[in-house]
């Protein structure tokens, strides 16, 4: 006897009902899902009745149990599994251009391999280096043409296939590439790490040392070229011997004081040195042998072993900047606190000068814009031979001290004459953020304050004497259409950055500004020539605004001096629709020749009719809100009726109504759909509204979070409504989600506003502020400062009002403020009150997630949480739909496998259903 569709699915879930967990009589055959109508039928009035009884206790089969990391849908893996493009790196002289491939997603067993956490970082013992890195597999170079087309592929070789590249780098006369090379499973004289060398015209890959014995230390940063035929590169002393181990018996109680009354206020974080031992381990793994190597593996040694965090040569090549740390460490700070060396030496070996020697730095304040005392940034000139520029703050690093000035920008020679002064450059009444040079005519230095948003840009004229700043722009940083872009680089012969002067009838001081181009109808990317003297621009190009968005990458352009001719601009470009993937193109002056040099596939052909919408709404208090809107391909509201919605969030502050009411993002911009972004439901006929706005606004002195609350309620209230409106979804079948910041969003929203959402997703969220006391995210105030603040907050304290169910993920290995400690607690206090919750913690994640394993378990409970809890919620089953002539999918199921559940006392006209699906289902041979 064949049954019915539908009766075919209830007979088999209530066969595995009868049989019982306990039965050996099992089965796991997945069922042929609803066909939700295309969409017109309704089902009847019995039938529905049956459903609504089926789905009203608690759910068939709960998965509860140990089965190990879980598959998603066929639909999704598809998509999840779909390989990354290749990223680019093109040459200093711009005359090639390098594609590295790349792996979708690393093995869980790069994961599990043994690491040593110091200080803040993570070492994998094996090679030297940090642990858990993603990596290349392969590398080929093409020429860049004069008329932008590509030349003939040059595939790098010499190395094995199941190589992993990292740290890959041009010479600065684009003649060479560096790059390390690693096995999964050979380690020889402990460590598996090797320098190669490739030469660009020919492709042939060789290891640069000569001698075996030499082992790599990538610890900090791992090499960088000092000129075209030589390298300066970290390594593994030669003394180094055994790791030190661990005594059994310790040394002494740890102790930490501070009767000195010393205030050292820190956010709350882990991974620091927790004992002597671990220092000694410190001390063993980051110490390195600077060794300067020429191509033909000729080494000499540079300075003593020391703990390098930067090796910066001078753009002449005549000087080594060269930056460590030191003891005494600490056990509440990363090594970027630790007492920092920097000193300088030439490229023969010959010591300098100490240029400063700053002490620990434990005690910067919370508040936002305070920095370490002393000497900071210092950096070389990137458009003169070897002169030095840094910023000191004088207001003791504190950001609560008023004074005037705030920070002092100075600038030296390498080896300054006896008794010569630092030049001061720039005093600035906030803090320095960056500056961008060009060529010894002028520089653009910026400063910020975070508090007022303010942002100022000054030109200054640094080799003239009467050297004069003079305000550019002054902004507020959060007003996203008054931006007017940064400066377009250039490579010069040594490969330092300083910004393009372009040439325009040789007349003016001239550079081109790129930017996003926010505007209230979206982003329009933009480049403008740009007069320094005078402050006037002009627009010579513009992102097309009605299909495509497209965006400057790099200028092509190659001058010695970073001099082009506007008549000769070349740019590198990236270009994409909505459904069209992003490709890149060489754009060239002066018509605008456009050449295409790659033709990626289209990723996910499933889906390459989504659609997608900028939506424009306001809630109650008069914010202009905005979201993007996705569709499954096809659908239509007006005759498929509203679908299940996922909506996926993170909130941010600002200072005012205009700004948090700005348009960021473009509706022309493809739909690029990752492993951790919910657009994945798209394949399962989930309507998904992504990043809605979620402004938390604090005008003036006041403080956004002290009505954090409220105005949370109030953004996810105006999104539901809208989506609602226009009746994309359900108002009973709305999930929300987000990760970090965005599941503490998720779990106030199933807090305090019930009635918006049927169910949560919750990844590696804080829950509780008493347990990040000295501030997080933009909360400069201690939890002493602003105690009511930080509990009204937390959903951890109002977890007794949370009522829908909320499916909570955690990396175990997580390292930031939000510890898996925090999802552990919260779901103890949920469990405590009876909240239907859930809760995944992934061995060796960490913040982030990384394991395709562990990705696609998250893909796999956020389906079956959203399955369960959404798309068949069980109030809605007078809603379900069918059209019983049309094939469906599983994206389309109202019924789904897991989330049917039963009461037979309102079942028993279905007694004789049961049987006869008990005797020729269960029993049939």
């Amino acid at each position: 006897m064949l049954l019915p569709r539908f009766d075919q699915r209830v007979c088999f879930s209530l066969a595995n009902f009868i049989a019982g967990p306990s039965s050996s009589v099992r089965l796991h055959r997945p069922l042929p899902l609803l066909p939700r109508r295309r969409y017109a039928r309704r089902i009847d009035l019995a039938t529905a009745e049956c459903a609504a009884g089926f789905i009203s206790g608690p759910a068939l089969e709960e998965d509860d149990g140990d089965h190990g990391y879980r598959l998603p849908p066929k639909e999704i893996q598809e998509i999840v599994d779909v390989p990354l493009n290749p990223s680019y790196y093109i040459s200093p002289r711009r005359d090639r251009i390098m594609f590295l491939k790349r792996r979708t997603m690393l093995p869980l067993s790069e994961l599990v391999k043994p690491d040593k956490i110091l200080a803040g970082i993570r070492i994998d013992p094996s090679s030297n280096t940090r642990s858990r890195m993603s990596f290349y597999t392969g590398i080929s170079i093409y020429l860049l043409m004069d008329d932008g087309t590509l030349g003939p592929e040059k595939v790098v070789n010499g190395y094995n296939d199941n190589a992993k590249i990292n740290f890959v780098g041009w010479s600065p006369d684009g003649q060479h590439l560096v790059f390390t090379v690693r096995y999964e499973d050979e380690v020889d004289n402990g460590s598996n790490l090797a320098l190669w060398i490739a030469d660009a015209e020919s492709g042939k890959a060789r290891p640069l040392f000569k001698s075996a014995d030499i082992m790599l230390n990538a610890i900090f940063e791992l090499y960088v070229w000092v000129n075209n035929s030589c390298l300066l590169v970290c390594t593994v002393p030669s003394s180094r011997g055994d790791p030190p181990r661990k005594q059994l018996v310790p040394f002494g109680p740890r102790i930490r004081s501070n009767e000195q009354r010393s205030i050292i206020q820190m956010r709350s974080t882990k991974e620091m040195l927790k004992d002597l031992h671990e220092e000694e381990l410190f001390d063993y793994y980051a110490t390195s042998q600077i060794v300067l190597v020429t191509l033909d593996g000729t080494v000499n040694m540079i300075a003593l072993p020391a703990i390098y965090i930067s090796l910066d040569p001078s753009p002449d090549g005549k000087y080594l900047m060269l930056t460590s740390v030191h003891r005494p460490y600490s056990s509440i700070v990363s090594y970027k606190r630790f007492p920092k060396k920097v000193e300088l030496w030439t490229v023969e070996g010959r010591f300098v000068r100490e240029v400063c020697d700053l002490p620990l730095a434990e005690d910067i304040p919370v508040a936002a814009n305070s920095v370490r005392k002393g000497k900071r940034l210092i950096r070389w000139r990137p458009d003169m031979p070897s002169t030095l520029y840094w910023v000191e703050a004088q207001d003791g690093g504190d950001a609560n001290v008023e004074v005037s000035p705030r920070d002092i920008v100075y600038m030296e020679h390498a080896e300054p004459l006896d008794g010569e002064k630092p030049q001061v450059l720039l005093k600035l009444d906030l803090r320095y953020r960056k500056s961008y040079w060009c060529y010894g005519s002028f520089a653009l230095v910026y400063e910020y304050w975070y508090k007022t948003r303010i942002t100022r840009t000054w030109v200054i004229s640094p080799d003239l004497k009467n050297n004069r700043p003079r305000l550019l722009f002054e902004r507020s940083s959060e007003d996203a259409y008054s931006n007017p872009g940064s400066p377009v680089m250039c490579r010069t012969p040594s490969g330092t950055l300083v910004i393009a002067r372009i040439k325009r009838n040789c007349e003016g001081s001239y550079i081109l500004l790129k930017g996003r181009g926010a505007t209230p109808k979206g982003s329009t990317p933009f480049l403008d020539l740009f007069n320094v003297n005078t402050g006037e621009k002009e627009r010579i190009w513009e992102s097309d605004k009605e299909k495509y968005y497209e965006s400057v990458l790099a200028l092509i352009s190659y001058h010695p001096k970073c001099e082009v001719q506007l008549d000769q601009l070349k740019l590198l470009v990236s270009k994409e629709s909505r459904r069209e993937i992003t490709q890149y193109y060489v754009k060239i002056w002066p018509d605008e020749k456009q050449v295409q040099i790659t033709n990626y596939p289209h990723p996910y052909p499933q889906l390459a009719l989504l659609q997608k919408e900028i939506i424009r709404y306001q809630r109650t208090d008069g914010v202009k809100l905005t979201a993007t809107l996705y569709l499954p391909p096809g659908y239509s509201p007006s005759e498929d009726g509203p679908l299940p919605c996922l909506i996926w969030s993170y909130p941010g502050e600002f200072k005012s109504k205009e700004a948090a009411g700005q348009v960021r993002r473009s509706p022309n911009k493809f739909a690029r759909i990752n492993n951790k972004f919910p657009l994945l439901w798209l394949a399962r006929g989930f309507a998904i509204l992504a990043d809605p706005t979620i402004p938390i606004i604090g005008e003036g002195n006041q403080e956004g979070n002290d009505r954090y609350i409220e105005q949370l309620i109030a953004s996810a209230e105006a999104a539901v409504n809208e989506i609602v409106r226009r009746g994309v979804a359900h108002p009973d079948k709305i999930a929300v989600g987000g990760h970090s910041y965005g599941a503490f969003m998720t779990a106030n929203l199933l807090a305090h506003a019930p009635h918006l959402f049927c169910c949560g997703i919750a990844r590696s969220g804080a829950y509780n502020r008493t347990l990040t006391p000295f501030g997080f995210q933009k909360e400069t105030r201690t939890l002493w400062e602003a105690t009511d603040t930080y509990i009204k907050m937390s959903p951890f304290m109002s977890a007794n009002k949370i009522k829908k169910p909320i499916l909570l993920i955690h990396g175990e290995d997580d390292s930031k403020v939000t510890t898996a400690m925090q999802s552990s607690q919260f779901y103890d206090a949920l469990k405590g009150h009876g909240v239907p919750c859930r809760l995944v913690i992934l061995p060796f994640e960490q913040h982030q997630y990384a394991a395709r394993e562990s990705i696609m378990h998250i893909i796999w409970e956020t389906d079956r949480w959203l399955q369960k809890y959404c798309a068949t919620n069980p109030g809605n089953i007078r809603d379900m739909e069918t059209n019983v002539d049309t094939p469906q999918s599983p994206t389309d199921a109202v019924l789904d496998h897991e989330a049917l559940s039963l009461n037979f006392t309102k079942i028993s006209s279905l007694i004789k259903l049961i049987q006869l699906a008990f005797s020729q289902i269960v029993f049939r041979k």
